[in-house]
């Protein structure tokens, strides 16, 4: 695999030079700024060598280094796709059909397995790729079908914990494809594009990043934050590259490191996958907006569009919670179905407020006038704030038993656009 040094920085120039000719990149791409960018975590990345054997590598996203690369043992079969789902599990399909759950003991200084591969199903699982988006959906590719499941355990026993297999579209006849964040995708062509998905519901979007340059990679993973790896197919060099707002369906603000890839060369492992959200950047000067986009894209959808909600008659919290995780809003996971837990979750982080609305701000409504009881009737999103504070527009789950877009409302006086009862208050994303 890699040489004697953690990261091979030689012959940069030169190395750039044959970037462009192996068609990966232009060296005079957008660059993004990060000036309210805040990034953390670490990417991790699991793989499997061509003899079979397992791989986790760390890299450091905000500078590109590889922190360390272990190797463990052999799976025991022949992989054709993997998907991480978490830090010590990954799922492993055999070119036999089968589904593999892979448990990992320790990724510290050695690579050991808590057990060896566990079977969960003896056949079907014939996908050329699979990916993980690190909030309850698996996806997958077989014969150009895009096929989504929801994963419901950490470490799914058998069809059980996999299920609710949807078909949502054809024609993705893909050469990579990995899970960028909820729901969204982004994969690469024979030709070299750069697409992005975003799934919602059963039906797709998909925006074109980039119309070429891509064509270099036959690996792309993504451990969030809008940072991108990919493989050289030829060299075994690992690129990277940070979007600037996964969401708003350009590439133009991607950022190339094309001078400085993570390594030149040694990635010889067959199959890599990153595991999902180890890596969260917000551009905090945007994260209320990004909420309101994000918000706004899904009204029209019902409940049966939103399949790892649990209350069909009551899931305006679960539609909040979803919105804020996607958007890695902070402590989102402390959420749940209850419009309270909003309020508790600002009087715990401090954000709770009952005046001045931001976007991207919950808001909450109660018929009593009351939350001391313990409970709310209602909560939705503020997507727009008219210019003097006083009159707001939302977006709410469970509105009409659709996601449903308000017209302005004044928040102080008026009641709740479903007839919740008056606005008791706002909670803020912590980001």
């Amino acid at each position: 695999m890699f040489g004697t040094s953690q990261t091979l920085r030689t012959a940069v120039t030169a190395l750039a030079a044959g970037a462009v000719s192996l068609g990966l990149v232009t060296l005079n791409a957008s660059t993004a700024s990060a000036d309210t960018t805040v990034c953390s975590g670490t990417a991790s990345i699991y793989g499997v060598l061509p003899d079979g054997r397992l791989t986790y590598s760390a890299i450091n996203p905000t500078s590109g280094d590889r922190i360390k690369t272990l190797v463990g043992p052999d799976l025991g079969f022949t992989p054709k796709a993997m998907a991480t789902l978490n830090f010590n599990t990954v799922l492993v399909t055999s070119t036999a059909g089968e589904l593999y759950r892979v448990d990992v003991q320790t990724n510290n200084t050695t690579l050991a397995l808590a057990n060896a591969p566990v079977r969960i199903a003896d056949g079907g699982w014939t996908h050329d790729k699979l990916t993980y988006d690190g909030y309850g959906h698996l996806y997958g590719t077989a014969s150009g079908i895009l096929m989504r499941y929801l994963v419901s355990e950490d470490k799914p026993a058998g069809s059980q914990h996999i299920n609710q297999r949807v078909e949502i579209g054809t024609g993705f006849v893909l050469k990579t494809l990995a899970a960028a964040g909820q729901d969204r995708l982004i994969a690469t062509t024979d030709a070299g594009k750069l697409h992005s998905y975003k799934i919602i519901g059963n039906a797709w979007k998909r925006d074109d990043l980039k119309e070429d340059g891509w064509s270099g990679f036959n690996q792309l993973v993504s451990p969030g934050g809008g940072f991108y790896y990919g493989r050289t197919a030829n060299t075994g060099g690992m690129y990277w590259y940070k979007d600037g707002n996964i969401s708003d369906g350009s590439g133009a603000d991607i950022a190339y490191h094309t001078n400085d890839p993570v390594d030149e060369s040694g990635w010889t492992q067959q199959l890599l996958s990153a595991a999902p959200r180890t890596v969260s950047c917000k551009v905090v000067s945007t994260l209320g907006q990004d909420i309101a986009n994000d918000a706004n894209a899904e009204v029209g959808n019902t409940f049966s569009d939103f399949p790892q909600f649990d209350y069909s008659s009551a899931w305006c919290a679960e539609f909040v919670k979803y919105i804020w995780a996607g958007n890695d809003v902070d402590y989102a996971y402390q959420l749940d179905a209850r419009a309270i837990s909003l309020r508790e979750y600002g009087v715990r982080h401090g954000t709770w407020h009952t005046t001045g609305p931001k976007v991207g701000d919950a808001v909450l409504y109660d018929r009593e006038n009351n939350l001391s009881d313990g409970r709310a009737d209602h909560v939705n999103l503020v997507v727009a704030v008219s210019a003097d504070g006083k009159q707001i527009q939302t977006v709410g789950g469970n509105e009409s038993r659709q996601v449903q877009r308000s017209g302005w409302f004044s928040w102080d006086t008026a009641s709740s656009p479903v007839g919740a009862g008056p606005v008791q208050g706002f909670v803020s994303p912590k980001g």
